[in-house]
């Protein structure tokens, strides 16, 4: 991606909550968003779920991307994320934190320089780098077998 070439999209109002997202430069098809009822009648992603969605696609793309670096091959990597819902002072909805679990398909013995892989990665994710500036961002990887390579597990308390 270039820094030259500003990213553009186009947003319309299709009807109520609604909105038709249009990837302007690109062949890329359009994106539905939608708020849960009661705004909305919940017929796509709301931007709450756009966000983590993007945050928890950055992590698992950079953390592949680093992998292959290293000539590993990994598996297919599967990423769970959660988003904690909080009020402010003023007593307005935000998101106060994200955390995505990212799972190896196999075991973390299989990949070479894997803690020089997981002390760097996070650190090229232009997503989750831009969003911590506003909201704690946490992660852990792992592998097949369960154990945690990466990162603290969070508890669903407390996660929405």
């Amino acid at each position: 991606m270039s820094t030259d070439a500003p990213i553009r999209i186009t947003l319309e109002q299709e009807e109520d909550y609604s909105f038709r997202i249009r990837f302007d430069d690109t062949t890329i098809a359009d994106l539905m968003t939608d708020e849960p009822a009661p705004l909305g009648k919940g017929e796509g992603p709301n931007p709450t779920r756009l966000l983590v969605s993007a945050v928890a696609n950055c992590l698992s793309a950079s953390l592949l991307f680093a992998l292959r670096k290293f000539r590993n091959t990994p598996g297919k990597l599967v990423t769970h994320a959660t988003a904690a819902l909080v009020r402010n002072e003023q007593g307005r909805l935000r998101v106060g934190h994200i955390h995505a679990d990212i799972q190896l398909a196999e075991p973390g013995t299989a990949h070479a320089s894997l803690d020089r892989i997981l002390a760097q990665f996070e650190n090229f994710c232009v997503v989750t780098e831009s969003v911590r500036h506003g909201i704690e961002v946490s992660v852990s990887i792992t592998d097949a077998d369960g154990v945690q390579l990466h990162g603290t597990a969070r508890t669903e308390q407390g996660d929405s």
